[in-house]
């Protein structure tokens, strides 16, 4: 692979996710912070107007906005629509190449951690969720193979990525979590900048991914309303592992309702708070050892 020329850190695609948007602020008015040698880093604001005015968003969600169909149909006018094709032209100015690497940052009400989410098993990308695994044991790397034809900004180039942070409120901002995740920042630059110079950190040879398998939503009523809520016993434990068998929902009169899958799973974003208007109650990933290289 070439050498990593251009960054670009983006936060506040939801906007009221606080975290990325003031570590943007922050990297906007400090620039020094995220400057590397050996490469540009670019930090930028998602959607302006719901940062503004605290929403997730104005008209759509902007993180579903980034599809080749959608930035390339002038009809489409919502201010979404609108905003995804300036970001597109921003990351890719006029005769040059589009940024290499996007870091798009999300925070979550969900128990999630410090997530790195990646759309494939690119593998720069693997080698770089070793390595800020290494360093910071709470780091989870999951794996979304089917992302890229969602919309996704992260989609936009290759080595596109989350960093997804939780749990916290949305309009909340959790200072621990804000520095755990602008160390895992600087952490991540340093190590693009190891990369170029060809002094690759060492890493180890395993790494300990959670694959996407697929979504679940709430029980609902034949007109849509939801009949039951996550159960306590599966509330804020993400990425444990959930058994054919255990509750996983519980009725408002008390009945508990039983995961029937035919083997263990490990949920993540279980109630994520946007995700009600979705569908969502958790999604569903398998836990995998991936093997990077062989151990000399």
């Amino acid at each position: 692979m070439s050498q990593i020329e251009r960054v670009a850190i983006v936060g506040g695609n939801h906007g009221n996710e606080l975290t990325g948007v003031h570590l943007v602020k922050k990297f906007q008015q400090y620039p020094n912070l995220i400057n590397r040698a050996s490469f540009e880093t670019l930090a930028l604001l998602g959607n302006l107007k719901a940062i503004e005015e605290g929403k997730r968003y104005i008209d759509k969600d902007l993180n579903r906005c980034f599809t080749n169909q959608g930035l390339q149909n002038p009809q489409l006018s919502s201010y979404e629509d609108m905003r995804a094709k300036a970001i597109q032209q921003i990351l890719q100015p006029q005769n040059q190449r589009f940024v290499d690497v996007i870091v798009d940052l999300h925070s979550t009400t969900a128990n999630m951690g410090l997530s790195l989410i990646f759309s494939d098993m690119h593998p720069f990308l693997l080698r770089l969720g070793a390595y800020l695994s290494s360093i910071n044991p709470l780091v989870k790397v999951c794996v979304n193979q089917q992302s890229r034809e969602n919309g996704f900004l992260r989609s936009l180039c290759e080595l596109g990525f989350v960093i997804e942070i939780g749990a916290v409120s949305q309009n909340v901002l959790n200072a621990e979590l804000f520095q755990k995740t602008e160390q895992l920042i600087y952490a991540t630059l340093d190590y693009f900048q190891q990369y170029n110079q060809g002094n690759i950190p060492q890493i180890n040879s395993k790494l300990t991914l959670y694959k996407y398998l697929g979504t679940i939503d709430y029980p609902r009523s034949d007109s849509g309303e939801i009949q039951a809520m996550i159960h306590p016993h599966l509330q804020f434990r993400d990425y444990e592992p959930l058994n054919p068998g255990d509750p996983i929902f519980v009725t408002f009169a008390g009945k508990d309702i039983l995961y029937e899958g035919a083997s263990t799973v490990y949920p993540i974003f279980i109630n994520e708070a946007a995700y009600y208007e979705k569908g969502i109650a958790m999604y569903l990933t398998q836990k995998q050892q991936e093997v990077l290289f062989e151990p000399q």
